[in-house]
């Protein structure tokens, strides 16, 4: 079996950030594993364990910063690493990205790839829907439970309303994965050794990018500071006339 797990470096949350351009800055912030992508390597992995031929080729796209994030992933338990170099990733949106990434696929025979439901910082969830159909492959989003039993994927999706969906389809297929679907593994000292030695070969990103951009960001601002609420205190008899008083003055409902 051929897997392919799909991951982004972003930035921390609690990073400060700075707006340049039409995105943020990249200086100055420490940087991680997208988190829904950390369950997709875990699961991945957990497949592996299960299926025991398997063979993951973990795939990240940006500049050599994110091969100490990949690197993590090959700690958890990837076999070799796939980095797209490309100093403008940042630049990229998610028809471009989902076109490098199924055409580094597309004559390989991946029988399942896994993605993260969306990424932390842009957060589109289109990039995995987009590889499945670029591929002409089925596509399950945000699972939170999987299944694999003999070529057959049995997940249960996420719905609106706390809903789950039970879906079972055959491989291959892209699957994105939601937070909660497992829990993601640490790597430990040995793992970590270990994937120093792995494989990690770097491919130009203009060796797959074949697709232009259809979308164009005009540019990015923090939200607008709105005003704080206002707290009421006292007995209800008096609420209720300051609260009336409040949308008669402010709003003009009760005018």
């Amino acid at each position: 079996m051929k897997i392919l797990v799909c991951i982004k470096q972003v930035p921390d949350m609690e990073s400060k950030f700075k707006v340049e351009g039409t995105w943020y800055a990249q200086t100055d912030l420490a940087w991680r594993m997208n988190e829904y992508d950390e369950y997709g390597v875990e699961q991945a992995v957990r497949l592996k364990e299960q299926v025991k031929d398997a063979d993951i080729t973990v795939l990240s796209i940006g500049s050599d910063r994110v091969k100490e994030t990949m690197k993590k992933a090959l700690a958890m338990g990837c076999d070799r690493g796939a980095h797209i170099a490309d100093d403008e990733a940042q630049l990229r949106e998610a028809f471009q990205i989902a076109g490098i990434v199924a055409e580094f696929a597309k004559d390989k025979g991946f029988d399942l790839i896994f993605t993260g439901m969306q990424s932390q910082d842009r957060g589109s969830g289109q990039v995995g829907i987009l590889v499945a159909e670029m591929l002409g492959l089925p596509s399950i989003s945000t699972i939170v439970d999987f299944k694999y039993d003999g070529g057959m994927v049995e997940v249960r999706r996420e719905l609106e309303g706390g809903i789950k969906a039970a879906v079972k389809v055959a491989a291959p297929l892209v699957v994105t994965c939601q937070l909660g679907l497992n829990t993601p593994r640490y790597p430990t000292l040995p793992n970590i050794m270990k994937a120093k030695k792995k494989e990690l070969l770097s491919i130009p990103v203009a060796e797959l990018l074949k697709v232009d951009s259809v979308e164009e960001t005009e540019k990015a601002a923090f939200p607008e500071k709105k005003g704080g609420g206002q707290i009421l205190e006292g007995d209800v008899a008096e609420l209720v006339e300051t609260v009336v008083g409040i949308l008669k003055e402010k709003t003009g409902v009760l005018a």
